[in-house]
């Protein structure tokens, strides 16, 4: 009897055993129908079409995956669309003419037709599976390296969130979703595919990529896929500078900039991104009000198809640690242009050790700044030299938020507007009017550090 209970206790461990190491068969994915779903080819760029087309003749399989399938199911209207295909970059490249490979991390292909680059991906695999050549982790976790091929279902589970990972084929018109994402657009959420710690740490970008898309979308970041973020925001230090830059445009200049800059403190990115900004708006209503209007005023110009550049944005935010650094200075008898100089040198230093900022919006940004200091000395025939600078209404709308947000006394700003819809004659009245009231700052040689010139002896 004893000998029976032994044998049926070695077949339950074994059944158990067997149960707990074999692997769960692969779970197909939802298929949503043409008639079930609202995408239209009519909505599609022609290129992205003929991509795919391309593909599947040579014998590939061509989806058209991420934001752009997310965004037709929204109804919007998206400008980019990327392919995913079975095809490894180089088996791509043969068959669209001066097509490039780009990427070390993870290598894609840049197909052009006509004007347009769509952005071709091999179907990715697991990161585990590649040999030291194909894949490479830091030692915290972050991909370095990251070229391990794989199919449909890995690439699915290999994208960061649900909603970016949906799948429209030419072939059946037919959507393919391996991860829930139609789900999660109805419910209007930001879901992590994965174990969101993990994902983050594998590439911390994806921290702000759940914020972007959220603000974006208006849509709620899932309880889960939020969890993690304030501990892990310290990981962003050791993304690459030029890489932050990149993603800071995508985040702040979409037209969901104030938005967006709200998330951002809330799950305190924001300081690994901007450390001097959110050091100074903690301490300083009018640093959080400037940086408040600046964002919501280059949401407007985007929102009315309006021109808009970083330099602008980049001056705004970083202006409230320049302005404090220059008077302290001053306090400590530098003169004001030169404290100014010296303040913008070590900010935008500062600044740098995080985010780059390309010489073609550095330069620009440090002049408008250095037209604050300038814009107050209107005597003479300044005024009109100074509406001729190239940065002039750039430093003109700048100095209209600082009077907004409480910064400056209000004055100076309706000066200028006026002077600007002013003709030449109103223009002279206007500056003989301020140099006899005193104002306009005019400077002699004595305030640009000239010698004094000596009073002739009585003869």
């Amino acid at each position: 009897m004893a000998a029976v209970k032994t044998d049926s206790r070695m077949l339950n461990n074994l059944i158990s055993s067997i149960k707990r190491w074999r692997k769960p068969a692969k779970k197909g994915p939802r298929i949503i129908a043409r008639s079930d779903h609202n995408i239209s080819r009519r909505d599609i760029s022609r290129a992205a079409l003929t991509v795919m087309k391309r593909l599947q003749e040579a014998g590939f399989q061509a989806y058209i995956v991420g934001g752009g399938v997310r965004d037709l199911m929204l109804g919007g209207h998206p400008k980019d669309f990327d392919v995913a295909t079975d095809a490894t970059p180089e088996q791509a490249k043969t068959l669209f003419r001066g097509a490039r490979i780009v990427g070390r991390r993870f290598r894609i292909l840049h197909a052009r037709i006509g004007r347009e680059v769509i952005e071709v991906t091999t179907f990715r695999g697991h990161h585990n599976d590649g040999e030291e050549h194909e894949a490479k982790q830091s030692e915290h976790g972050m991909l370095l390296r990251d070229n391990v091929y794989g199919d449909l279902e890995s690439d699915a589970v290999r994208r960061d969130f649900t909603v970016n990972a949906l799948y429209y084929t030419t072939d059946g018109f037919a959507i393919h979703d391996y991860t829930g994402g139609v789900e999660d657009i109805e419910k209007r959420l930001i879901r992590m595919i994965g174990a969101p710690a993990t994902r983050y740490k594998e590439d911390p970008v994806r921290m702000l990529r759940a914020v972007r898309f959220a603000a974006k979308l208006d849509f709620a970041i899932e309880a889960g896929t939020e969890a993690p973020l304030q501990e892990l925001a310290p990981l962003l230090r050791n993304i690459a500078p030029a890489r932050l830059f990149d993603e800071i445009l995508k985040l702040l200049m979409s037209g969901q900039g104030e938005r967006t800059f709200e998330l951002l403190r809330r799950y305190h990115l924001w300081q690994h991104l901007f450390p001097d900004n959110a050091a100074q708006i903690e301490k300083n209503p009018a640093a959080l009000e400037l940086t408040r209007r600046a964002l919501r005023n280059t949401d407007q110009r985007i929102q009315a198809d309006m021109r808009v550049t970083p330099a602008f944005l980049y001056a705004a935010l970083l202006w409230p640690a320049v302005n404090e650094e220059q008077k302290k200075l001053i306090e400590k008898g530098v003169p004001p242009a030169p404290a100014l100089a010296q303040a913008a040198q070590k900010i935008t230093s500062n600044q740098l050790a995080h985010t780059a900022i390309p010489k073609r919006f550095s330069i620009p940004m440090r002049e408008i700044w250095d037209l604050q200091h300038r814009l107050p000395q209107r005597g003479g025939s300044r005024a009109q030299r100074q509406m001729e600078h190239p940065r002039f209404r750039a430093a003109y709308d700048f100095l209209l938020l600082r009077e907004e947000c409480g910064e400056l006394e209000p004055g100076l700003g309706n000066w200028w507007t006026e002077f600007q819809q002013a003709d030449e004659e109103q223009r002279q009245q206007m500056v003989r009017k301020l140099q006899r009231s005193g104002g306009g700052n005019r400077r002699g040689r004595n305030s640009r550090g000239g010698r004094r010139r000596r009073p002739k002896a009585a003869e």
